[in-house]
């Protein structure tokens, strides 16, 4: 076996009105732009097409899922966790990300930092 490769990931699940597909994406694709310009390895926007409602707990249930919205799940790979936060500190003073309307509910998003113990 392989040691771990060293990348660290952030990852996203939010609710998106089906209507702000194209405003999600446009957003997407600059916060893309800007995190490859500051060191991200990739940039992953997945749209929810088989999606279901669990009984106990599921990604609809964990955002709060309402009628006209779709799931969506995202991941940013990074070289490491240092590059990531002095990417994120460097986005957040970025005019880019201040001038962005987020289409969707920043409320419902659930986020979090990985890190990568296996890949195949």
């Amino acid at each position: 076996m392989s040691e771990a490769p060293t990348t660290y990931v952030d990852g996203f699940v939010c609710p998106v009105k089906v209507e702000n597909r194209d405003a999600y994406l446009k957003s997407a694709q600059v916060t893309a732009t800007l995190f490859k310009e500051l060191g991200a390895l990739a940039v992953v926007e997945n749209w929810g097409d088989d999606v279901p409602e669990g009984k106990l707990t599921s990604l609809p249930m964990a955002v709060k899922l309402e009628a006209g919205e779709v799931v969506v799940f995202s991941w940013v790979v990074w070289p490491s966790k240092e590059v990531r936060n002095i990417a994120w500190e460097k986005a957040e003073a970025d005019p880019r990300m201040a001038e962005m309307d987020m289409p969707f509910d920043g409320k419902r998003l659930i986020y979090g930092g990985f890190q990568t113990i296996f890949t195949a």
